[in-house]
């Protein structure tokens, strides 16, 4: 399995490309460290990183009400990495579409 799990395409992670152009966010595995991730996304994109930010992040507590009652439960942990791209270059995720 690989380090990176998929790239993170939100509204607020959109907001931070628009407002500086070299940052990419990514869901990374949680036992990544930065220089794997680093390595990972060099080889995989092709491109020169400066810099790796890394966050982890605790699962949620959600509750529903079903017909036999509430239902509680948690969404699961996650760990997201900030990834700044040298100047000038970045990473099309929709070259594709």
């Amino acid at each position: 399995m690989g380090i990176i799990i998929k790239p993170i395409v939100t509204e607020k992670q959109t907001a931070i490309t628009e407002k500086k152009e070299n940052r990419v966010g990514f869901r990374v595995t949680p036992d990544a460290n930065k220089l794997q991730i680093k390595e990972a996304i060099q080889s995989l994109y092709g491109v020169k990183v400066v810099k790796v930010n890394t966050m982890n992040y605790d699962g949620k507590r959600k509750s529903r009400y079903t017909k036999s009652g509430v239902v509680n439960g948690r969404e699961s942990a996650f760990k997201k990495a900030i990834v700044t791209l040298k100047e000038g270059e970045k990473i099309d995720f929709f070259a594709n579409v």
